[in-house]
């Protein structure tokens, strides 16, 4: 199973590189806060919390934003109550796509997915009708220029790794979701600059868009992400 496709992998690295940090900082602030409304505001006992806390110093988050956050989930300061949803699917070329969505108001929600999908092509479909192709999985996405994939096997051979995949000093590591933790920690010790960590759905076979329509795939894929309400799109798209 490959931990990652092409879109993925663009999207990884234009994150890096983003100039819409404010877009970026909303959607963590938004998990950071249903996570300490769920598990508590103590990353110590909260592991969610306390990977939504890395994710958020690796794009450069002010410390502040996460802790207001924080506060707000615990009800120590009042903030607005977002619920998760989820969405399937179909985009241009026959893709495959599942939305995870934050939000409080899942009318507006739905209607900008359902407008989106109608404007570029693709179509939504009932609960379950695509999510069977994807299943669960621990990504850890991270950078090293002097890392190679034989010394992270080394470092990761008593863990359940699924795959480790290299596109130059960008490596993602797809393993089981019950090693996610324990895998981040050993490949940061071995080097690896770990931008995220966090349980995905992947696909279980990859989908191959025709090239003429590839554009217009990764252009659909961009318009979901940015809607406000989207916090995660997942796709089999090769």
């Amino acid at each position: 199973m490959s931990g990652h496709s092409k879109w993925k992998t663009i999207k990884h690295k234009k994150a890096a590189e983003d100039a819409k940090k404010s877009k970026a900082y909303t959607k963590i602030i938004k998990e950071i806060t249903v996570a300490a409304r769920t598990g508590g505001g103590d990353p110590n006992h909260n592991p969610t919390l306390r990977t939504l806390l890395d994710k958020a110093k690796a794009i450069n988050m002010p410390q502040e934003n996460a802790t207001r956050a924080i506060k707000k989930g615990t009800g120590e300061l009042p903030g607005i109550h977002y619920e998760h949803h989820q969405y399937e699917g179909y985009g241009p070329g026959g893709m495959a796509i599942i939305i995870d969505v934050l939000t409080d108001n899942k009318n507006r929600a739905v209607a900008d997915i359902r407008s989106l999908f109608t404007r570029k092509g693709g179509s939504l479909a009932e609960a379950g009708a695509v999510s069977w192709m994807f299943e669960r999985a621990g990504i850890v996405r991270g950078t090293s220029a002097k890392l190679t994939e034989d010394r992270l096997l080394e470092a990761l051979i008593d863990f359940d790794i699924i795959s480790i995949e290299q596109d130059g000093d960008h490596w993602t590591i797809t393993c089981n979701p019950h090693d996610l933790e324990k895998i981040k920690k050993a490949a940061h010790d071995y080097g690896l600059e770990i931008s995220e960590a966090e349980v995905e759905m992947v696909a279980k076979n990859k989908h191959e868009v025709p090239k003429s329509q590839e554009p217009m795939a990764y252009e659909f894929l961009d318009a979901i992400d940015d809607l406000d309400d989207v916090q995660n799109v997942y796709t089999n798209i090769a």
